[in-house]
């Protein structure tokens, strides 16, 4: 854990930011969550310790003013790892070459190049070293 993980107990745990809150489970949490704050600045707000496997089985942080939660598999439990598919995470910036940018040096795939979309804004895809989807958007500046 960082500085800013907020240390708490169960009966504290940190707020969730919005109303509709990502849960990702990958092959590798600890690990997702280190990509996640070079890629997309996220703070940690809480995580619970590794077990005797090496697996965490919750990490809770915060981009860009929301709650994004991960865990790894845990196939006895009845929560197998599977491919992340039919879903994309949309992140709305305000600066998506800074975002973008930063994005892409950390690790993260282009899958579909920054373009200024019909619906007026720009946007373009990127996919994690975990295989979730990651949709940047931002508003086309005036100029």
């Amino acid at each position: 854990m960082d500085s800013t993980t907020q240390k708490t107990n169960a009966n504290q745990l940190p707020q969730a930011l919005n109303g509709l809150v990502p849960y990702l489970q990958v092959d590798g949490a600890a690990k997702a969550a280190e990509f996640y704050k070079h890629a997309f600045g996220a703070k940690e707000a809480y995580r619970q310790p590794v077990d005797d496997q090496g697996r965490t089985m919750h990490i809770h942080l915060h981009i860009n003013g929301s709650s994004l939660m991960l865990s790894d598999a845990y196939p006895e439990y009845g929560h197998a790892l599977e491919k992340p598919q039919a879903f994309s995470l949309m992140l709305p910036v305000d600066d998506i070459d800074a975002w973008w940018s930063q994005a892409v040096a950390a690790g993260a795939e282009v899958v579909m190049p920054i373009e200024v979309m019909f619906w007026g804004d720009r946007y373009g895809q990127l996919r994690d070293p975990f295989g979730v989807l990651w949709a940047l958007n931002a508003p086309v500046k005036a100029g």
